[in-house]
């Protein structure tokens, strides 16, 4: 098993390389430039709009009030069931190693990422709504694989290439929901369990190198419990996410902002550091270079797009479930989404860490730390120490975030399968997902990790070609929606909600003002 396990290691190394430092990174920050530059700014410069129609929407019935339609889900459902999937381990072991392995510097380009992230995530959201289109069980289907086949695929001399892109896609989708979305949140759950809950009758049985009875045990549960949820379809998973996630969310970030209270003090160095090695790392040998820094940039997009997913086309699949008429509308969800994932939850972690004092040396060389499984568990033990309460927290914390994302990633998954070969066979791939949640439960945790690098990046990449080569309709469709919606003078002119005439001409005697 052991040998397996290298061999599969090795093979991994040599894929994340070209996929993260070669061609991944390149492609994820021109996107976020160019839909931003495209856009007039959208995320500043219509801050308001977007924030009033999203979070300041939420007592709105058409926004939380449960869709009758089969094929839909509310605005809210969409956005919980995206957050599901998105805020996961990313949030919390994901910072942590991040840090570790680029230096405080790396919340400064996690941020950077974000940023640039939320119109990418836009981008793909308004692609989504505005080339989705109905299964032979009347359920919406969207997402990249239909925006590269209709849409790049539209283009002359692209037929070929969008449909090859999208065939791809769905490919590195299904990869990658056995990844980020079963083996590494899985893995995650039952080392903090097993750290927070420890069973030694349990976990003294060893059935190989870091694996035990007990590991075997907790992956048995989670299974049965996915099980329950995902063969009910969207409509489960999303009423499942709206309970769930919001409480999650407001726990976690309550409980990060009682440490930082405690540790008010180390704020202003915490963020001064961030800032500084962001441009000024220093290696173990000593000195600033420019390997370094980029280091530092790469954990801080990798690990940002880890945990916000913007790019990788995942979470538009579910918005496009959603009852929204406007492509815009779902596109501003997708900003929110972004910001909420990584510019509160992900600064709370980071600040949580760097605060606490389980990094001690804000300006330590990087690689100093590399405890990074324990060190947001280590922080809150430094304040809720009694009764080990402040691991136990976090292995809870752990357990929602990543088994809620193993729950989105069901529905991403499956939105891939039914490409591929079809509404008739998406059984098949949950009995595999749920396979793979075992699978997960019996790996090491780096590897675990890895792989999910590798297959987050893969999927990125076709995704960020079609939204690249399509960013021209994302501005024509924005432009149109301005015009009006917001503009001083709103004009009475045709709305752009879908691709097709059908779709278009429903969606227009329907529409929500």
């Amino acid at each position: 098993m052991n040998q397996f396990f290298n061999s599969l290691a090795t093979y991994n190394d040599v894929i994340n390389t070209f996929v993260w430092t070669t061609l991944g990174l390149a492609l994820l920050l021109f996107t976020g430039v160019l839909t931003t530059v495209l856009t007039k700014f959208f995320q500043v410069s219509h801050i308001g709009h977007w924030w009033k129609n999203t979070i300041g929407s939420l007592f709105n019935k058409d926004v939380i009030g449960h869709s009758k339609d089969k094929a839909s889900i509310s605005p809210f459902q969409a956005l919980c069931t995206a957050l599901a999937a998105t805020i996961g381990v990313g949030n919390i072991a994901g910072v942590a190693a991040a840090i570790c392995i680029g230096g405080p510097g790396a919340v400064f380009w996690m941020w950077v990422a974000a940023f640039f992230g939320m119109m990418t995530n836009y981008s793909e959201n308004v692609l989504g709504i505005y080339y989705r289109r109905k299964n032979k069980d009347g359920e919406w289907s969207g997402g990249a694989m239909y925006y590269l086949q209709d849409g790049l695929g539209s283009k002359k001399g692209w037929k070929q290439i969008g449909k090859i892109l999208a065939i791809l896609f769905s490919i590195f989708t299904l990869l990658a929901s056995f990844g980020i979305g079963a083996m590494g949140q899985i893995n995650k759950i039952v080392v903090n369990i097993e750290s927070a809950f420890r069973i030694d009758a349990l976990a003294n049985i060893q059935l190989y190198e870091g694996v035990s009875v007990y590991s075997v045990v907790i992956g048995v549960i989670l299974v049965i419990i996915a099980g329950l949820i995902v063969l009910g379809g969207l409509k489960r998973i999303a009423s499942f996410a709206e309970k769930v996630v919001p409480f999650m969310v407001v726990l976690f970030v309550a409980g990060s902002i009682i440490i930082i209270g405690v540790n008010y003090d180390m704020i202003i160095p915490a963020l001064k550091a961030i800032f500084v090695t962001a441009f000024q790392p220093v290696a173990v040998a000593g000195g600033v270079t420019g390997a370094i820094i980029k280091k530092v940039m790469v954990q801080g997009f990798k690990r940002g797009v880890f945990s916000n997913e913007a790019g990788l086309g995942s979470s538009v699949m579910v918005h496009s479930n959603s009852n929204i008429k406007e492509p815009v509308k779902q596109g501003m969800w997708g900003i929110f989404e972004v910001f909420a994932d990584t510019m509160v939850v992900c600064t709370m972690t980071a600040l949580v860490v760097l605060t606490s004092g389980v990094y001690a040396d804000l300006y330590a060389p990087i690689g100093t730390y590399t405890n990074d499984a324990t060190m947001v568990a280590d922080a809150f033990n430094s304040v809720f120490s009694w009764g080990n309460l402040g691991s136990k927290f976090i292995a809870i914390a752990i357990l929602l975030f990543a088994f809620t994302t193993v729950l989105g990633w069901d529905h991403y998954g499956t939105k891939a399968w039914e490409y591929l070969f079809g509404t008739k066979t998406v059984k098949v791939y949950k009995v595999i997902h749920l396979i793979m949640i075992m699978f997960g439960a019996l790996l090491t945790s780096s590897l675990a990790w890895d792989i999910s690098d590798t297959f987050n990046g893969l999927m990125m990449i076709p995704n960020l070609i079609g939204v690249i080569m399509l960013s021209g309709t994302v501005m024509a469709i924005t432009r149109n929606y301005i015009k009006r919606k917001i503009s001083k003078n709103p004009q009475d002119i045709k709305p752009m909600l879908s691709a097709f005439e059908d779709i278009q001409t429903d969606a227009e005697s329907n529409l929500d003002e």
